[in-house]
């Protein structure tokens, strides 16, 4: 897990003021508010939206209409937030994959991840877990790793598309351990997982909220999950730190985001109700259920720790040499 979380994560959403929400305007929100998910459903974006949008409707008092808008990795129903009016009716489930990544990996974007959004609040933080099909042979990561040296260029690796978080942690996957896969993106991970239970393909660096079910229930095997100590939904699937992979950890965090230029007040009420939806004990639930961590904090620190995460990822896309045009 990245540092920067660990210093604000469970500090500031703990105990958020309600009282602050009493004072907000009356002016604002007074319909419905749309929360574009730009990912097909069932992934790891979808399964965030739709764990707080019940608690942001309730902290609110509109009803919270979840959109699903995916394509070009998240890319597409991105952009449609950043060219909508800053009203603060049209919000998005910004990650890792569309606001850091894929602006460190593609030569042309249309939205600049800084200076096109408007900052709100921080949500969750989810670790990547390597995920194969029960069926496949290896049992661990070290059988899986010779695999793949046995057959260079054969297995298959897919993802929510590329320029996602799930693609550049596969691609950091195989210049740790040398090794070479061939990258088949999908619309979503939802679409990749199917495929992979399927035996379609061979493998998906996944977010672990999407994945976790799959795996308690037997349907995947999970091989390595990133951070430093196992995580609590999974326990008997070892880190990437313990099998000697430091190099390879990598999380998703998501964020509430708008367009730019939205006024402060606004910003500032619907800062206070993310915050207040993370503090309920069954929004909690539904993040830890798969193995997310909670985060909430000001618009302010979201800010500081994207530019910090971009800054991040464009070192890591030009030392790895991984770009898409």
């Amino acid at each position: 897990m990245s540092h920067w979380i660990l210093k604000f994560a469970m500090v500031f959403n703990l105990f958020y003021p309600l009282a602050s929400l009493k004072a907000a305007p009356a002016t604002y929100p007074t319909r419905p508010i749309r929360l574009v998910v730009p990912f097909a459903p069932g992934g790891n974006i979808d399964i965030t939206a739709r764990a707080i949008a019940p608690s942001l409707s309730e902290t609110l008092g509109q009803t919270i209409v979840v959109d699903n808008r995916g394509g070009a990795g998240g890319i597409i129903g991105s952009d449609l937030v950043a060219k909508s009016l800053p009203d603060g009716y049209t919000l998005v489930v910004a990650s890792s994959g569309t606001v850091t990544v894929a602006p460190s990996l593609y030569s042309k974007m249309p939205y600049d991840p800084v200076k096109d959004f408007s900052s709100i609040a921080s949500v969750s933080y989810v670790p990547i877990v390597l995920v194969i099909n029960p069926q496949a042979s290896p049992k661990s990561v070290k059988d899986f790793i010779a695999m793949a040296k046995s057959k260079p260029g054969q297995m298959t690796m897919s993802s929510s598309g590329n320029g996602t978080t799930n693609q550049l942690a596969g691609e950091l996957f195989q210049i740790e351990t040398g090794v070479k896969f061939i990258h088949i993106p999908y619309k979503g991970s939802g679409l990749a997982l199917i495929d992979l239970m399927g035996g379609q393909v061979d493998m998906l660096f996944d977010q672990l909220s999407s994945s976790s079910n799959y795996i308690r229930v037997g349907k995947l095997r999970g091989l390595v999950v990133a951070g430093e100590q196992r995580n609590p939904v999974i326990p008997e699937v070892p880190t990437m730190t313990e099998s000697g992979l430091k190099n390879c950890d990598a999380g998703t965090f998501t964020a509430i985001m708008g367009p730019a230029n939205i006024a402060p007040s606004v910003v500032k009420i619907l800062n206070h109700a993310v915050n207040h939806s993370l503090t309920l004990r069954t929004t909690r639930e539904r993040f830890n259920s798969v193995g997310a961590d909670v985060l909430g904090g000001t618009a302010a620190q979201l800010d500081k720790n994207l530019r910090q995460e971009l800054a991040k990822w464009m070192q890591v896309a030009k030392a790895a040499n991984i770009h898409i045009n």
